[in-house]
Parts: C-alpha cells; structure tokens; sequence
C-alpha cells in the first residue's frame, strides 16, 4: 500500500503541476461540457483541481493499492477501474473529459463530452481515486506524451517546438533514415493501429522528424517544425475530424496547408499517441517508485 498523498507529493515533484498552474485547455472545457448539463462539478470535484485542472479530481481513500493508466475517461475504461479495483485504488489518465477526435476512415466525433454522471458516483461510493495530469505531462523531457513516441521510433532528441512560456509539447528528432512508407508502417505497428492518417508529401531518406504527441494539428505548429528541418511530422491527428463549426473550420485549414507543404504528415489517433507513455514510461515509474501493482487500460479503439 502507498499514502495518497505521498504518490500527489512524488507526481508534482516530477511534473509541477502546482507551479505550472491552471490547465489552458481543460480550465475552459470543464465548465464548457458540465455546466450546460448542470452537473455540479465544482461541488464534486477536489477543490484544488477546480482551480489547477491536473491533480487529484476525485479522491477516494487514502491508502492505494493499485493505479491503473489510461489516457481518455470513456465508458469503457471507467467500467473496467470500477470492476477491477477496491476501494482506495487510484486511475491515473491523462484527460478529465473524454474526447472524440473522429475517424479518419468513419464517423467524425463529437468533441469534448462529459463523463457519465452516475459513473462518477459510482467512483465515489466505491472510494476510488482519481487524478490528471494534461499539459505537465506533456512538457516535461524525463517523462512526457512525445518523449515517450520518440524512445518507440529509436530517435534522439535534438530541440524542442510547440512551445508557450511554460513548456514545449513538440520534439524535433533524428532518426536512421527510413522512407515515408516505412515510417507509416513502423507507426501502425507501434500504436497497435489498423491506418494512419497520412498526408502531405512522400520521402524516400528522412533523417529528421517533428513528434507532438495528441492534438498536433496545428498549422503553425507544422510550419515551424518545417523551417527546423523537419522531413515528416508525426502526431494524434493531422486532420481534425470533430463534426462542428470548429472542426469543420480546422479541417478546411489543414486541407490548404497540405498541399504546400514538404514534409511527410502521419496521425495515428490522438488516444494512441498519448497512451504510449503510459505503457512505457509511467507504468514503470509507479512501479519503482510506490511499489504497487500497476494496471493498464487501454481502449477497445483508437480512432473515436
């Protein structure tokens, strides 16, 4: 068994979460998902995390004595951590919502959807924990969501982009050189995904890569890796499949920018890309660290 606490204590040792402060992202998504269903998150919610948005959100007993991993809280992940666990034991993700990105190749998603009401009370009469960690996960260098894709493609990092004042989400690499195709066939094999989503242009040597792990569609972000060298850029989802005015918009923008660019573009699913450094880089770290059993939970698909 391990204190809650002191796995809260180790996580923010490692990540800052506190210092980094409150999540860009989720500190809008959050309400924007729960209040329209008046569902009173900030009532059930820890009081901390509804300021920070990483952190412990739902806080159960405080000896642990297993953590599962995933990335996204859906159905069938929740049901899964419900079934399989006893009270006190923690699911560690790294979204607080579930998001649907769309499938290249099927339906487009919905977005940002709020977790089931009654599976969060079933986490909290079970007294279970939860906790997220988004962009603190995503700009640290010893244990992130684009390090992690990296060390899978055998790369070595040799700059950052992506960046904001607090972190950078994206790392320029360089690898032995391979072909687009090979580099589309070593991705499905890696992400344990049926295609990728592929755009832009064919190479027959690239030696340079961009890696942003999830939401890496964006066009700046693509045109600066561009201008530091980088051959092919490989992320969650180069186009942006969500059915709204916003999806709809991004997907129009990313169709333009692909027929100028250079570099070989490859997605291969927003949850797959992330949930790769809970396979192999988090699981092994709570396991050292805490001593505990540590639970994968992946998902019955990748491309939602």
């Amino acid at each position: 068994m391990a204190q809650l606490q002191k796995i809260d204590e180790a996580i923010d040792e490692l990540f800052r979460y506190r210092e980094i402060g409150a999540d860009p992202a989720f500190s809008r998504f959050i309400p924007m998902v729960y209040d329209p269903i008046k569902f009173n998150w900030r009532e059930v919610f820890e009081a901390q995390f509804n300021q920070l948005f990483n952190g412990l959100m739902l806080k159960g007993e405080e000896e642990v004595g297993r953590i599962f991993l995933a990335v996204f809280p859906t159905e069938e992940v929740l049901a899964h951590f419900i079934e399989h666990s006893n009270p006190g034991d923690l699911l560690f993700m790294h979204h607080p919502l579930v998001m649907e990105c769309g499938d290249p190749r099927g339906a487009w998603g919905k977005g940002f959807i709020p977790i089931n009401p009654d599976l969060i009370s079933q986490i909290k009469e079970k007294r279970l924990s939860v906790f997220t960690l988004h962009v603190p996960l995503d700009y640290s260098r010893t244990i992130s969501t684009s390090d992690a894709m990296a060390e899978a493609y055998g790369a070595k990092v040799v700059a950052e982009f992506f960046k904001d004042e607090k972190g950078a989400c994206g790392v320029i690499c360089e690898i032995p050189a391979a072909n687009t195709e090979d580099l589309i066939e070593k991705s499905k094999s890696i992400f344990q995904i049926p295609y990728a989503d592929v755009e832009g242009q064919s190479h027959s040597s690239i030696t340079k890569v961009a890696i942003a792990a999830g939401c890496g569609d964006k066009v700046y972000a693509m045109q600066e890796a561009e201008k530091l060298g980088a051959q092919a850029y490989i992320t969650g989802e180069i186009h942006c499949h969500i059915d709204n005015v916003y999806g709809k918009k991004k997907f129009d923008e990313m169709k333009k920018y692909c027929k100028t660019t250079t570099m070989s573009l490859i997605g291969v699913s927003h949850a797959a890309s992330e949930y790769l450094v809970h396979a192999t880089q988090l699981k092994p770290w709570f396991e050292e660290q805490f001593k505990l059993p540590v639970t994968l939970i992946p998902q019955d698909e990748w491309w939602v």
